[in-house]
């Protein structure tokens, strides 16, 4: 964003920088905390939080920042703000409640505490930056419906590729184009890999194998892709979207042959995925434009005579960029994207292999399920499973490969946050399944 860097100069220089709160220390928050050190005026991390403290203090470490400090209570982590001491706690609830800190960075990749995190924060008038696709997919338009009580930005991060299609779909949509479809780039795509099969990619990398996995088995494309849809207004073509494989390397601009041409053009557009295309991992954008003269320039501009443009990407930066959201929320009131509404594509809980009646479902990326994802209202009308409530669930039935899981098929635990919320989200934006849902999720 060009705006950013000149006004987080003028906070440096002002002696006012912007105070994060970082919820995890795992290898992307690490990153952060780098990246704020290193190369963003303006801004600090004033405190992390994670359930392992010495992970905490690594990612610090990690920064060459010194004297870090452990607090137990809000007091004492008003202390340390104010004082510019950074600080570490357990307690990610006590960053959300203490004074001077400007917004929440989530980067756990958790549905439960994230949730949590997200509600209290936002109760406590803090923005939230969300690097966690996957509560922001299950639950995020209830969680926005919070923030903008509170008069809050709740935002997924730049960087990530959601906020960075998202950049994209605005620069398409502003110069008059009109997107079609928003895409995700991906060198690989099997649902039926595991944190077994996925091991060795993650420790070259120093990774969690089950996020790699959820990488790998389509669970996090469907989470990116969902949101996406959720704050544009688009649609998936069909369960699991296209996805078309092509041979390794084919320009993304080949992408407007891959896709048929009436799931672009009727309709409010898609969300969708190619496997093997370059530049990779990127993201682009399908759009269209009616006016002939338009059309000449566009051809003119070497983007082909239509009526579908490719505009792409060729990276994302993750870590590097989430910052500049963090700016957009705080400086501007911007979101780099949140929710419009209510759901319009969700991702459901769908059996990596077959299930005994009786299992526990795991969580994300392990070995019982992958996510796919589906039009919100189908969804519902079927009252399908989000794969974001799944885990700790017990099967009423055995479950075959490949089937895709509903609330009549589990058992939910008791008092969970996110059911809740999930429950609040159903009755605001779909009430004519509300007493359907309440009888399967209480």
């Amino acid at each position: 964003m060009i705006l950013v860097d000149k006004a987080l100069e003028r906070r440096a220089q002002e002696g006012r920088p912007i105070r994060i709160g970082l919820v995890g220390a795992g290898f992307m928050a690490r990153g952060i905390v780098l990246q704020v050190a290193l190369s963003v005026p303006g801004m600090r991390v004033a405190a992390i939080a994670n359930r392992t403290l010495e992970t905490a203090a690594r990612a610090y470490r990690e920064a060459d920042i010194a004297g870090v400090r452990t607090v137990d209570s809000v007091a004492a982590l008003e202390q340390c703000v104010a004082a510019g001491t950074p600080a570490i706690t357990d307690d990610p609830l006590l960053l959300c409640r203490a004074e001077g800190i400007d917004a929440i960075v989530e980067v756990t990749g958790t549905i439960e505490r994230a949730a949590a995190v997200a509600l209290e924060a936002i109760r406590h008038g803090k923005h939230v930056i969300l690097m966690n696709a996957e509560v922001d997919g299950t639950i995020g338009p209830i969680l926005k419906t919070y923030a903008d009580r509170a008069g809050v930005v709740l935002t997924s991060a730049d960087g990530d590729q959601p906020g960075v299609m998202m950049n994209l779909y605005r620069f398409v949509k502003g110069i008059g184009v009109r997107p079609v479809l928003c895409g995700n780039i991906k060198g690989l795509h099997d649902p039926y890999r595991n944190p077994t099969t996925q091991a060795g990619f993650a420790k070259q990398w120093g990774q969690n194998p089950a996020m790699v996995t959820s990488f790998a088995d389509g669970t996090k494309i469907s989470f990116e892709n969902a949101i996406v849809a959720n704050g544009t207004g688009m649609r998936v073509a069909r369960r699991g979207m296209h996805g078309p494989t092509v041979p390794a390397g084919t320009p993304i601009q080949q992408a407007v042959e891959l896709y048929p041409l009436e799931d672009l053009l009727e309709g409010p557009g898609i969300v969708d995925y190619v496997v093997g295309a370059m530049p990779g991992p990127g993201v682009y954008v399908l759009g269209t434009h009616d006016h002939p003269q338009q059309r000449h320039y566009l051809d003119l501009y070497k983007l082909g005579k239509g009526p579908l443009y490719c505009f792409y990407t060729p990276y994302h930066l993750c870590h590097f960029e989430a910052p500049n959201t963090v700016a957009r929320a705080v400086l501007f009131g911007d979101a780099a994207l949140a929710p419009l509404a209510g759901p319009l594509v969700e991702v459901v809980a769908t059996a990596k292999t077959a299930l005994e009646a009786g299992a526990v479902l795991d969580g994300l990326g392990e070995y019982m399920t992958y996510g796919l994802a589906e039009n919100a209202d189908t969804a519902r009308r079927q009252n399908l499973l989000p794969i974001g409530l799944a885990e700790g669930c017990r099967l009423k039935r055995a479950v075959a490969r490949d089937e895709v899981l509903s609330f009549d098929d589990v058992e939910l635990p008791p008092g969970r946050l996110c059911d809740q919320l999930w429950r609040e989200q159903i009755e605001r934006f779909f009430p004519q399944y509300a007493h359907h849902q309440e009888s399967r999720t209480s």
